[in-house]
């Protein structure tokens, strides 16, 4: 029998945790939850957790900050972030730190579950590292380098491979520009350098790139390839 995945809710607001314990618990998850990131830390400490949800208003720490230690300590441990509405920048933020996705409150149980599923997924694709990427008509070879829509060969420049290999690598995760930029030319250049590059591979994998399947855009904030369900 396969032991449920254990979920850590950190929030220092009750109703939330209620609400998430509710909603977990009734999926087969088991649920622990924690008020400040000391009593969250005691937690990652002590037990064994799978996914960790992370508000950023925290009452006895930043929540980047215990993004950080939680990254220093637990490098592999999912994380989705809790956010508030108009918080873009904490949202950034938090992506640059290793966030694995973010949700905005007010949430839907839905949607979080969705999002918590490709993070675990994410986590056991790079454990594994496939050699072969799919999703719908969309195949990257990462080692041949080859990239088909259906049976059709995409040609694509090394720079703009590059891209499309990191968004592979990270397939449900957003990618904020900074990171792109940082992994892909060595610096934080100019955010419409990227834009470029994404609008030449959308002509050459989407079906409608004004509409994009693949390569979606998380506003003002970076991008997300769609990740195989």
């Amino acid at each position: 029998m396969t032991a449920a995945l254990r979920i850590l809710a950190i929030d220092d607001e009750p109703p939330i945790r209620k609400l998430l314990r509710m909603g977990l618990t009734s999926q087969g998850y088991e649920f622990r939850d924690a008020g400040t990131g000391k009593a969250a830390l005691q937690v990652l400490a002590e037990d064994r957790i799978d996914l960790a949800l992370l508000d950023l208003g925290l009452p006895d720490m930043p929540g980047h900050e215990l993004l950080r230690l939680i990254r220093e300590s637990w490098p592999n441990l999912p994380v989705i972030v809790l956010s508030s509405r108009g918080d873009e920048a904490g949202k950034v933020e938090a992506l640059d730190l290793g966030a694995d996705d973010y949700v905005t409150k007010p949430f839907g149980m839905n949607e979080l579950l969705a999002r918590m599923r490709t993070a675990l997924r994410h986590q056991l694709a790079q454990q594994g590292e496939r050699p072969i990427f799919r999703v719908d008509e969309l195949s990257v070879d990462l080692v041949r380098r080859v990239v088909r829509i259906g049976d059709r060969d995409v040609k694509l420049s090394p720079k703009e491979y590059d891209v499309l290999r990191l968004l592979v690598h990270h397939a449900g995760k957003v990618l904020t520009h900074a990171h792109l930029l940082r992994e892909i030319w060595g610096t934080v250049a100019d955010t419409q350098y990227l834009r470029v590059y994404v609008r030449q591979l959308r002509q050459k994998i989407e079906p409608d790139p004004e509409r994009p399947h693949y390569i979606l855009t998380e506003t003002g904030i970076g991008y997300r390839l769609r990740a195989p369900d």
